[in-house]
């Protein structure tokens, strides 16, 4: 076997514990066939973990099950005292309960805010390469997409402000900001934030920032929520985040919306009660309420935890695949592998690693302009399924 670190943890959570997830309708195990055309691979594409959830969340969740009735439900005010707690004492970002709504998920909370806030042939930017759903959306509700170009330096993923300034004129309304960047792992700094901030507010460009991988970000860098960095910001920008990329629970459907602005939070509000979309579900609402109250502990060994499946794909390929460059990510549980010294073609590279390799990830070129040449890996998983994949990909390059 390939060992690539020696791992000696001493922990409360059982990280570690492979759970069989095929036939459980899993998008990432069981539609694998339908989106990427293999069926016996090792899944590193779609965004969500292998672990279990915080015991606390199951338990609370199957006390929720034993009350046995399941009609309309409300948020009650702990769900918004948990937000507001947990952006405080994680983040130093204070807001009022007031600012939170509700969205069954956060590419659909864009929508909505780009129906409401923007029309037709309106022009949006966004920061490439980045999640695909944010210019499918932007093109498939006949606005246009502005592509402002992320710069590589240094191994890190850079905001390109002259390019920016160069892109924008009056038809520019929105600008969909990923903090942190998926799929290059940026934790944008407050200089750059602020920066950002500065032109979108000279410019009257409305600043939806995507915060979802907010709470997953590795040591030292610093988390810092667009918003929170000016009350001209805050007034200026809408959030949208969830827990359910830090505590792995996507398939409850329950995102949040933070706005400051009454304007933005009324708009996005009167929109989402139109398709009735605005009812949520008890579980999400349970779900989140307990991550929020008591799953930090957890957290904290989840993100010590991945740091090591960082740190041994960033060895393995400087040691066996040294053309193959990890732009070692400060944030996310997603590694984006530049693969352009191999010399091989975008469907040669997905060919060697979906079918020859059997580690089924995603393409780069998906992620727009600036993704040619890369694969985006998902290493939530553990370290033996980590392993096993990286010695599989080792072979399939060097047959």
């Amino acid at each position: 076997m390939l060992l690539l670190l020696k791992i000696n943890r001493m922990g409360k959570y059982n990280f570690d514990e492979i759970i069989e997830r095929k036939n459980t309708n899993s998008v990432k195990y069981d539609a694998m066939a339908k989106y990427l055309g293999v069926t016996d691979a090792i899944p590193m594409w779609v965004a969500d973990m292998d672990f279990k959830s915080p015991p606390c969340v199951i338990e609370a969740i199957e006390e929720r099950v034993k009350h046995g009735v399941y009609g309309y439900s409300i948020r009650p005010q702990e769900y918004y005292s948990a937000i507001v707690n947990w952006e405080k004492r994680r983040h130093g970002w204070d807001i009022n309960p007031d600012w939170i709504s509700f969205s069954p998920g956060v590419v659909a909370g864009l929508s909505i805010l780009i129906e409401e806030f923007t029309q037709p042939g309106d022009k949006i930017v966004i920061q490439s390469p980045v999640y695909f759903p944010f210019f499918q959306t932007i093109d498939s509700l006949k606005r246009k997409t502005v592509y402002n170009k992320l710069k590589l330096e240094n191994g890190r993923y850079c905001i390109d402000f002259d390019d920016l300034v160069s892109q924008i004129d009056p038809s520019v309304k929105m600008l969909v900001l990923s903090n942190p960047h998926n799929p290059g792992g940026s934790v944008w700094t407050k200089a750059e934030l602020t920066k950002l901030s500065e032109i979108c507010i000279k410019n009257n460009i409305l600043v939806v920032s995507d915060e979802i991988h907010g709470d997953m970000v590795y040591k030292p860098h610093k988390f810092v929520p667009y918003a929170s960095i000016s009350p001209e910001a805050s007034i200026n920008s809408i959030t949208l985040t969830a827990a359910s990329k830090t505590f792995n629970l996507a398939g409850f459907s329950t995102s949040i919306v933070i706005s400051e602005n009454k304007k933005y939070l009324r708009g996005f509000e009167r929109r989402l009660h139109i398709p009735h979309l605005h009812m949520g579900n008890i579980f999400g609402t349970v779900a989140l309420t307990t991550a929020f109250n008591k799953g930090e502990e957890w957290l904290s060994e989840l993100m010590e935890y991945l740091q090591c499946n960082v740190d041994m794909v960033n060895t393995f390929f400087k040691t066996h695949l040294p053309k193959i460059e990890v732009i070692y990510p400060e944030s996310t549980f997603l590694i984006w592998l530049n693969c352009k010294a191999t010399g091989y073609s975008d469907k040669e590279l997905n060919d060697i690693f979906n079918n020859n390799a059997k580690v089924a990830m995603s393409p780069g070129t998906i992620f727009g302009p600036g993704g040619e040449g890369y694969m985006r890996m998902n290493i939530g998983c553990s370290h033996l399924v980590l392993e096993k994949a990286l010695i599989q990909i080792k072979n399939a390059f060097i047959a």
